[in-house]
């Protein structure tokens, strides 16, 4: 059969991209594409060899796993190849695997050994009379790069196996990876040097690895886990199941996946997967998929290898977490402080099991380092429920038509002036509540749960009272009548009544929650907690000065200057006075110097049940005004116990202690002495 002559050059274009991008991987620790848009190069080379079997070559990539060995490394000739796994990316795709295994063992049932594949870098480590002798990389497959000296110093690696009669030869299979925590350390110390930050900690335990000196793969902590073995001389290591295999490697020290089983038949494997792919996002460390493995190793000798893999097992990926895709556009949105948030517009690419459409873009400093500009083709990455992100652009991808970014000098919402102060890396609209776009995120934050807690002052609703001018400020929202707002679109009659009720309901505040509500720039739920403990009162609070705010704990220069700054402006304080003016009270305390005198200053309290009057929040705020503390738990440092209805195992634990116990009555008269 002629083979068309256009299939001999998309053959000869596919190899020479997959080898590319295997040396960019293997060799290099640096890839340029997905692993998802690799998996669709290499699948489309090995279908057009299948239907075209007088194309294939050994020189071929079908025909070999990875890259050649870098020279600045010794070579290792593997005693038995390091062959990868194929891959399945659906349900029928196992389900064929299982088939054709139980056909090829004429059987109607297997039994699995499964575990999760780590994403990061295959090695071999070979034993001979217990100690380490020697570690390599896969390399080739066949060949690898010599980095025994680099692998001693992963610490998870045992130098010698944990065993008084070990084979005279063992090889271990295994794959170095880093632990997430230790990624974002290291990418921390890397911005702290301000040195290339690493793309992810595949490429971070790559890169380790490899490094000619084995001081510096010394102080970034690389992990281990073993998944199999190669060639054994003697020893007594089990012969009959994989699993078993295992559990002799624990027990000579190896570490090895804790999340490995072993399951019946096709419904046991799709399971797992399930199972596995639920806690994926939990995990210490970066998987792509999960592996199933025939567990009996006679049965594996059975079915035997094809080209480049085993007929025995399969690597089960999971769904793309990085894609590629185009930045159609920059766009900016507006923030509750005013900051410009730059905004990728994607041609819609699924990652991560979800349409993305856009990414956060973080600020102009970000897009600088990066070099996105519109027009350009980028990764894109989705893990869990992490924003989506734009990893790298892929500049070979990059056309003459690309437009760099440019921030706007004007806000996009409101046209005001954009500033972007010197100590900072964002850019600002000035116009405060001037601006719709601030005006909105400032009302949802004023009505958030850890705020005022008003119920049903959601987006939807604040984007109708912004947009038709029925509300401009915080205060505005204790005006409105249930008619007006049952007037709104898809807002009922009920509905207009209950939010009118939890803007009612929301008057009766405490203090922290009123600061928090309020917005100041720089001020958080805890700073606002420890502001109304040192002045005890609003009035001081807006009185104070620089200097005597930095006498409170935690709050520094730039936090004493973003509160003066908002209590300065006319505005702000006028807001403020139209919410007292309205009804929006707080039970004020004695400054926190006072408090020091109180007669329950550094007291312990603790508080269970439901009291009659005193919602939990304000009794706790009431105690912590005068000095005392408030805890969880009941034990013999506790001075008091105030119990209301329901109380539970704390009132037991207190009488059993001898703690004593308060009513709500007896905790007021307390407090009022």
């Amino acid at each position: 059969m002629k083979i068309p002559a256009q299939v001999i050059e998309r053959v000869r274009r596919l190899r020479q991209s997959v080898e590319h991008h295997n040396y960019n991987y293997y060799a290099l620790a640096a890839p340029t594409i997905p692993d998802s848009e690799y998996d669709k190069l290499f699948a489309e080379l090995v279908e057009l060899e299948r239907r075209y079997p007088q194309l294939v070559s050994l020189d071929s990539p079908s025909q070999r796993v990875g890259s050649a060995p870098l020279k600045e490394f010794a070579q290792v000739v593997h005693r038995i190849p390091m062959l990868s796994l194929n891959n399945a990316f659906s349900d029928d795709d196992i389900i064929a695997f299982d088939r054709r295994v139980r056909e090829g063992l004429e059987m109607q049932d297997i039994e699995y050994s499964v575990e999760p594949k780590f994403d990061g870098l295959a090695i071999s480590l070979a034993y001979e009379k217990g100690q380490l002798v020697s570690g390599a990389t896969r390399g080739d497959g066949y060949t690898g790069e010599d980095v025994t000296a680099n692998l001693r110093t992963v610490s998870v690696i045992p130098l010698r196996l944990a065993t008084r009669k070990p084979p005279a030869l063992l090889e271990v299979r295994g794959e170095v990876l880093m632990l997430k925590k230790d990624f974002e350390k290291l990418n921390a110390q890397q911005r702290e040097k301000k040195e290339k930050e690493f793309a992810n900690p595949r490429n971070a335990a790559a890169g380790s690895l490899r490094q000619l000196d084995s001081r510096i793969t010394a102080r970034r902590k690389l992990s281990f886990f073993a998944y199999g073995v190669g060639q054994v001389k003697g020893g007594n290591l089990p012969e009959d199941k994989h699993n078993k295999l295992m559990d002799c490697l624990v027990s000579f020290r190896f570490p090895v996946a804790p999340e490995r089983q072993v399951v019946r038949g096709v419904k046991g494997l799709l399971e797992y997967y399930r199972r596995i792919g639920a806690k994926r996002d939990k995990l210490p460390y970066d998987i792509d998929g999960v592996v199933y493995k025939v567990n009996d190793l006679t049965l594996q000798n059975r079915l035997g290898f094809v080209a480049r893999a085993p007929r025995f097992a399969v690597a089960h990926k999971f769904p793309a977490q990085e894609e590629l895709t185009e930045v159609l556009n920059i766009e900016v949105s507006v923030g509750r402080t005013g900051v410009l948030t730059p905004v990728a517009l994607l041609k819609p690419v699924f990652v991560g099991g979800v349409t993305v459409s856009h990414a956060t873009l973080h600020n102009e400093d970000e897009i600088r380092r990066k070099d996105i500009r519109i027009g350009d083709t980028v990764i894109i990455r989705r893990a869990g429920d992490v924003i989506p992100e734009i990893v790298a652009v892929v500049n070979d991808k990059r056309p003459k038509t690309a437009r760099k970014f440019v921030m706007p000098e004007k806000c996009p919402v409101c046209g005001s002036r954009v500033v972007r102060f010197e100590d900072e890396a964002a850019a600002r609209c000035i116009a405060g509540l001037f601006c719709s776009a601030q005006r909105k995120q400032a009302l949802l934050h004023f009505a958030s749960r850890r705020a005022m807690d008003i119920e049903g002052l959601g987006e939807k609703l604040v984007d109708q009272l912004v947009d038709n001018a029925v509300t401009r400020t915080p205060a505005d929202l204790y005006k409105l009548g249930a008619a007006e707002l049952a007037d709104l679109e898809r807002m009922a009659e009920k509905s207009a009544a209950n939010v009118i009720a939890a803007i009612e309901k929301s008057k009766r505040t405490t203090l922290p929650r009123f600061i928090y509500a309020l917005g100041i720039r720089n001020v958080g739920e805890a700073t606002a907690k420890d502001l109304a403990r040192y002045f005890g009162s609003l009035d001081k609070l807006m009185q104070a000065n620089e200097e005597s705010l930095q006498q409170v704990p935690d709050v520094g220069p730039v936090v004493a200057q973003s509160i003066v700054k908002f209590f300065s402006e006319p505005h702000n304080r006028e807001v403020i006075e139209q919410l007292r003016a309205r009804g929006v009270s707080w039970q004020e305390g004695k400054s926190l110097q006072l408090a020091a005198t109180s007669a329950i200053s550094n007291k312990i309290f603790v508080l269970t049940g439901t009291l009659p009057h005193l919602a939990r929040e304000e009794a706790k705020y009431k105690i912590e005004a005068l000095g005392g503390k408030v805890t969880s738990s009941v034990s013999a440092k506790t001075d008091y116990v105030v119990a209301g209805a329901d109380p539970g195992s704390k009132l037991a634990k207190a009488q059993q202690l001898e703690v004593k116990v308060l009513d709500e009555a007896g905790l007021l008269k307390l407090l009022g002495s």
